[in-house]
């Protein structure tokens, strides 16, 4: 009998022992066979990169970029003694109101407690959670047969564009689009002006990754076997522009159009002999952060698309073709008819009467009798091949998108007199205030035309500096005709329709330009005035443009464009750009 139980007692034990390892077998097998959910394991985190900011020559950010952030997490897990503790916590570290915390707590569910949550309260909140799981404020739950404590969610949702200067060099720097990728994730495109010209450059080149395995606390654990990729952050955009006098000459441009109650003022400031633009300012602006219906208007670039008859601004481009084709003496005169002039069926007039002008006062006086006659001895193709040379009907290749390219007829129009005679005083033709500033630049950079440019180097996060592809020169005109086209311009100062603008010490030189506005088929009494020229001192050399778009209380150049240009001079004097003899 005793051997009988002792044997039963070892049948039972390796009985319960098969029945252990088969257990221990099929629970292997289970997991081996068995589909799970690998997700809760793996764990990745993109590090999203961001736009280049755009700054200025002075080192001001003008636009610049700042990740948003959405904060979630699963309501139930908050522990019910600690919910107090929680709201209290996470109200300090993000400022969202309690009441706000408080009812995200009602949910059943996982909830979004704030979308848009800036960079340093998205880091402090990471911070509080590391606190809130050392405290125990959230419970695990249990998902796929494994707990989870997970805690607060933050997640990048967006990139949010930043102007701090409101409506500072708007609308060249332009504004941005945004745009929705498939994780949700909102990011700037530029789509007007530099924002949108440069944006190739600036926008994010590369997102940053890490993945690889999860532990207890839902961290990355970062080990051979993680995968990390660097982030690569747009270009940085630097300018030009110096803030200071973009901002005075702003302020310049809206004070004039007030007085002369005008539809726009259009004004730059160019290094003559570098192409670099300083300044350019339009008195049409707009809040680039918060662009409304009434702000549409605005968004065109007038500099580059407005496209307008410049009136007596081209009498130096057309006596310029003439002396480089040696087809005008200075001294040689020209007869005034008294300032009436019939050209076929055309009466041409003049504001100055005279019987006879010096072909050099035709440009000082403004003489359209004058010109017109000149403008017959240019043989049809020299003319209409000057005016493309001088960049007349296409672009200036200034960076800005969408330039025009202004209207220069078919060459066949230059074969009529009347036609001369006209594009010769700034009318049947058509062009940019950009094509005008570049033109006239020729005169104070010995005749050589240099492409404007706004934008002057790209420099990486690191600092790192990447060049602009280079402007391109051409001589326009013989430095010759454009020096002897200079110092005409300079008389006109002296002692011509732009004598507002002398400045003792300095050489200043320029032309107006006064042109009714066609409306319906007719020149209707609105105007457009001009004046384009230079400002030297024995160091610096400055091609500036002013144009007036539709005054109502005054029209002539001289009584518009003028005080304006001499404004900007003095603006330049003093800041420091010239400095005038004594």
């Amino acid at each position: 009998m005793a051997t009988s139980g002792k044997t039963l007692k070892i049948a039972s034990l390796f009985i319960l022992f098969v029945l252990g390892i088969t257990i221990f077998v099929l629970a292997v097998l289970k997991i081996i066979v068995e589909d799970r959910d690998l997700r809760w394991l793996i764990a990745s985190e993109k590090n999203r990169a961001i736009r280049g900011a755009i700054i200025s020559s002075d080192g001001y950010q003008l636009a610049y970029s700042n990740k948003v952030y959405r904060v979630e997490f699963l309501a139930p897990t908050v522990d019910p003694a600690k919910r107090e503790l929680f709201i209290n916590l996470v109200h300090i570290y993000s400022d969202i109101p309690k009441e706000v915390i408080r009812k995200t707590l009602r949910s059943k569910g996982y909830v979004v407690l704030a979308k848009n949550i800036d960079t340093k309260r998205a880091y402090q909140l990471k911070l509080l959670n590391r606190v809130l799981l050392g405290m125990n404020v959230f419970r695990p739950y249990k998902i796929n047969n494994r707990y989870i404590t997970q805690g607060l969610t933050i997640v990048e949702s967006g990139e949010e564009r930043v102007f701090p200067y409101e409506d500072l060099l708007t609308p060249v720097i332009g504004h941005i689009h945004k745009i929705e990728d498939k994780e949700g994730y909102i990011r700037p495109k530029g789509v007007e002006g530099l924002e949108g010209y440069y944006n190739r450059f600036i926008k994010e080149h590369q997102d940053g990754l890490i993945r690889g395995r999860r532990d207890i606390r839902n961290n990355i654990i970062l080990n051979k076997e993680a995968l990390i990729r660097k982030r690569i952050d747009g270009y940085n955009l630097h300018l030009n522009i110096n803030v200071l006098l973009q901002k005075n000459l702003e302020n310049i441009l809206d004070n004039h159009r007030i007085d002369l109650d005008a539809k726009e003022i259009i004004a730059a400031v160019m290094e003559s002999d570098t192409g670099k633009i300083l300044a350019i300012a339009s008195s049409r602006r707009y809040n680039a952060s918060h662009i409304t219906k009434e702000s549409e208007g605005a968004l065109n670039i007038s500099a580059i698309r407005y496209t307008f008859e410049p009136g007596s601004v081209m009498k130096p481009i057309t006596f310029a073709l003439l002396l480089e084709h040696k087809l005008v003496n200075l001294y040689e005169m020209v007869k005034g008819y008294n300032g009436v002039y019939k050209l076929g069926k055309k009466v041409i007039t003049d504001e100055h009467k005279r019987e006879w002008f010096s072909a050099e006062n035709v440009i000082v006086y403004s003489s359209n009798i004058g010109i017109a006659q000149l403008a017959q001895r240019l043989p049809y193709d020299k003319f209409y091949k000057g005016l493309l040379n001088f960049g007349f009907g296409s672009r200036t290749g200034i960076d800005l998108p969408n330039e025009g390219r202004g209207l220069v007829l078919p060459i066949q129009r230059f074969k009529s007199e009347l036609y001369k005679a006209n594009v010769g005083y700034g009318y049947s033709i058509e062009v940019t205030f950009a094509q005008l500033l570049n033109a006239y630049n020729a005169f104070n950079n010995e005749g050589k035309e240099i492409t404007p440019r706004i934008g002057a180097f790209l420099s990486e996060t690191s600092g790192k500096r990447k060049e602009l592809p280079p402007q391109k020169i051409r001589q326009v005109i013989s430095s010759k005709t454009a020096n002897t086209v200079k110092e005409i311009l300079v008389k006109v100062v002296e002692k011509g329709t732009g004598r507002i603008a002398r400045i003792e010490g300095l050489q200043v030189g320029g032309k107006t330009g006064t042109a009714r506005i066609a409306r319906g088929g007719r020149y209707r009494s609105i105007y457009n005035s001009s004046f384009f020229g230079f400002a030297n001192d024995r160091k610096h050399r400055y091609t500036i443009g002013v144009t007036v778009i539709e005054p109502k209380e005054r029209y002539f150049a001289s009584q518009t464009a003028v005080p304006v240009f001499r404004e900007i001079v003095l603006e330049l004097i003093n800041e420091g750009y010239l400095s005038p003899r004594r």
